[in-house]
């Protein structure tokens, strides 16, 4: 039995669609940024190389020009 392919995909004016669906679903989402405590949870599980790579803080980095 010959097995029948169905064309996929979706033409671009309808990915276009969705995209722009999507955009304004998640907007605000993306103005919010990251909130201070997830921020502050993120430089300490970094560790050093978040102190590294913050100005003023820590050691400068050897693999990045530092001395």
């Amino acid at each position: 039995m010959k097995e029948v392919k169905k064309a996929g995909g979706l033409n671009a004016e309808i990915q276009s669609r969705i995209g722009h669906q999507l955009r304004a679903m998640y907007d605000d989402v993306v103005r919010q940024g990251v909130p201070d405590r997830f921020a502050e949870l993120i430089r300490k599980l970094d560790g050093p190389e978040a102190a590294a790579a913050t100005p003023g803080g820590g050691e400068p980095d050897k693999n990045n020009g530092g001395s």
